[in-house]
């Protein structure tokens, strides 16, 4: 763990499998790191870019393109979760992730087929299944915790979709009989890149919306005491130069979270010796905030809809561009 006083703990967001061999060993061995996570997009830049995959790939030929991506994919969660393990064995989080198949997102019994065939195929304790905050990828991560698959709920920009989420983790849990690790991945820096340019010519400060959105929800969650349940702050990496490199997770940085993050923003944090809490941020605080983006004529709400609904087609993208080149 980063903080064990904060029981905050970072992760990286990145797979690839030179790294894995190398500076992955290392961040775990300077306990910078506690885990790591990965997504349709990561695995689109590691395998088309990287040639590290040509080998193995040649051995697949015979295989649909699906069925090459995830040898290709659970070979490296499996290499992770190995690398990862005696931090799982010291309960210090350990954990890796990987997304079930984004096109799934609507369709519960089949996320939750997906779900348990990949966890078992993988065959890792230390492993997260990843499943989009949606009507069925709920009922999904209801299903996985009560069989004490853990889960990493994704692409939550909604209070109410992070409340649906610990709901389904608390019925789950309660069903399994005994505490599942979960978090629920909170996306954050994607909301301000969608307002700022829309608050370039207003007063209101920009790079705040995507961090007060957050709080609040982290704040919430946080209040629902969901055993085994963290918020976990995605999609933490600045695209903004005006920023430093680890803006969000220095200004998110909260008792019992996670911010997984590109490895250079990692080590950016690091670097900036920044130890304190940032959060919670008074409701009083927030509420003026988004008060001020309410008068100038933004609909918030429909900022956050656009957010989710952008995500789940760029992982869909990603992941059909994989295909596609396989």
């Amino acid at each position: 763990m980063y903080l064990k006083e904060l029981k905050f703990s970072l992760w990286a967001d990145f797979i690839e499998r030179d790294y894995l061999d190398n500076e992955f060993k290392e961040l775990i061995d300077k306990k910078i790191i506690n885990g790591a996570t990965s997504n349709p997009a990561i695995f689109k830049n590691a395998i088309l870019s990287s040639s590290a995959y040509k080998e193995q790939l040649s051995t697949l030929k015979s295989l649909s393109p699906k069925e090459k991506y995830e040898a290709v994919a659970i070979y490296d969660i499996q290499k992770a979760a190995d690398i990862l393990k005696p931090l799982y064995d010291a309960n210090d989080d350990g954990y890796v992730s990987i997304e079930v198949d984004p096109f799934l997102c609507d369709d519960a019994d089949a996320t939750i087929s997906e779900g348990e065939r990949l966890y078992n195929t993988i065959g890792r304790k230390n492993v997260m299944i990843k499943i989009p905050a949606t009507k069925a990828g709920y009922i999904a991560m209801r299903a996985l915790t009560s069989k004490g698959i853990s889960v990493n709920a994704t692409l939550i920009f909604k209070k109410e979709q992070a409340l649906l989420c610990a709901k389904a983790f608390s019925e789950g849990v309660a069903e399994f009989g005994s505490s599942v690790d979960t978090v629920i991945s909170v996306f954050v820096s994607r909301i301000d890149r969608a307002l700022d340019d829309i608050l370039t010519n207003s007063k209101i400060q920009r790079a705040l919306s995507g961090i007060y959105n957050s709080a609040d929800i982290y704040e919430a969650v946080q209040e629902m005491r969901v055993d085994g349940c963290r918020v976990l702050f995605a999609s933490t990496g600045v695209k903004d130069d005006s920023l430093p490199a680890y803006y969000y997770i220095k200004e998110l940085l909260a008792y019992n979270s996670v911010n997984t993050a590109p490895v250079d923003t990692i080590k950016a944090f690091d670097a900036s010796g920044f130890k304190s809490a940032s959060l919670p941020i008074s409701q009083e605080k927030i509420r003026e905030h988004f008060k001020k983006i309410e008068h100038i004529g933004i609909d918030f709400d429909a900022i956050l809809d656009k957010q989710v609904e952008d995500g789940l087609k760029s992982f869909k993208d990603a992941f059909q561009d994989i295909l596609e080149s396989l």
